[in-house]
C-alpha cells in the first residue's frame, strides 16, 4: 500500500500582515497586549527518556515524520515533548485550541530560502516571534510580539579542551574563562558565553551563517542584561541579552532587539 508523503513545511514571510485573513479575537487581543507591554514569555519543560503518548498526539504529520527519523528513543522523546509543550504554551497564550496551533518557518532573512529560516507560528497567522531550544533534560520556548527573538539552553558539561574555547569564544572571553581553574565556575562561565551567543544568532535569524561565535563578544564575566552587537555583511544590529534561571543544571539566555519599545519584562513560566 502506498504511503502518503508528509505535507510540505509551512512558511511565512510577514506574519504581521494579517488584515485579510481570519484570526480569532482572543489571538488578536493577546498579540496586542504583548505588543503594548513589550514582554517576553518563556516556558521550559523537563525532558524524559520515553515519548509520552499525550505529547505525540499533539504533533502534526510533518513533526511526526521528523520524530520517527531520530535513532535514539531519548532524542525522539525530547523533540516530541518540546514541540508538544510549545504548542500547549502558544495555545494558552492565544486562547485557541491546541489543535489550532501550527508551527512552520519564516523565510530566511539572509538568503530567502524557506527551508532553514527561524521558526514561526503559522496558524493562527499572528505576528509572533518564537524561538525553541533543547538540551539534555530541558526544552525551552520564547515568544514575543514582533519579528525576532532568540533563546538557547545548554546542559552544563566540563569544557573538554581549549580548542573548544577557541571555537566558541573571542580571545578576550577565552582569557576570562581559561583563567579560572577547572571546575564548576569555569563550566558556568563558558556556558553563559555559549548560550548568550547562540541566543543572539538565533534572534538574528541567520544562525551560524551570520557571524561566527568566536567573533561575537558577549562579555561572559559581566552580569546581565547587556547589549550585544551583531555584524553581518556590513549590517549592524544590537540585542538585549539576559540570562535565564531555570533552576537546574542548565545555562540559558534570551535575546531580543535592544530597540524594542517598550522593552518589557520576561515572564518565566515554571513547568506545569
Amino acid at each position: 500500500m502506498a504511503t502518503r508523503p508528509a505535507p510540505a513545511a509551512a512558511h511565512i514571510d510577514h506574519a504581521a500582515d494579517v488584515g485579510e485573513v481570519y484570526v480569532p479575537a482572543t489571538a488578536r487581543a493577546a498579540v496586542d497586549r504583548l505588543r503594548r507591554s513589550g514582554e517576553v514569555h518563556v516556558w521550559w519543560w523537563p525532558l524524559g527518556e520515553a515519548t509520552d503518548p499525550a505529547d505525540f498526539v499533539l504533533l502534526d504529520e510533518q513533526e511526526r515524520a521528523r520524530m520517527r527519523r531520530f535513532h535514539a528513543a531519548r532524542d525522539a522523546a525530547a523533540f516530541t515533548r518540546t514541540r508538544a509543550g510549545a504548542r500547549r504554551a502558544v495555545s494558552e497564550l492565544l486562547g485557541v485550541p491546541v489543535d489550532a496551533v501550527r508551527f512552520g518557518r519564516r523565510i530566511c532573512p539572509g538568503c530567502g530560502d524557506p527551508d532553514h529560516g527561524p521558526p514561526a507560528v503559522v496558524r493562527p497567522p499572528v505576528p509572533l516571534a518564537v524561538s525553541l531550544s533543547r538540551t539534555d533534560g530541558c526544552g525551552v520556548l520564547a515568544v514575543r510580539a514582533g519579528d525576532w527573538v532568540g533563546v538557547d539552553v545548554e546542559a552544563y558539561r566540563p569544557m573538554e579542551s581549549e580548542a573548544l574555547a577557541q571555537l566558541v569564544l573571542t580571545p578576550d572571553e577565552a582569557g576570562q574563562v581559561l583563567a579560572l581553574p577547572e571546575g564548576p565556575a569555569r563550566t558556568a562561565l563558558f556556558h553563559r558565553a555559549w548560550t548568550r551567543k547562540e541566543a543572539v544568532v538565533k534572534a538574528v535569524g541567520l544562525g551560524l551563517l551570520g557571524m561566527p561565535l568566536n567573533t561575537l563578544d558577549v562579555r561572559p564575566a559581566a552580569g546581565g542584561p547587556l547589549t550585544v552587537t551583531h555584524v553581518h555583511e556590513g549590517r549592524t544590529t544590537t540585542w538585549h541579552v539576559q540570562d535565564l534561571d531555570l533552576d537546574g543544571p542548565w545555562s540559558a539566555s534570551l535575546a531580543r532587539p535592544s530597540a524594542a519599545d517598550p522593552l518589557g519584562p520576561v515572564r518565566l513560566h515554571p513547568p506545569s
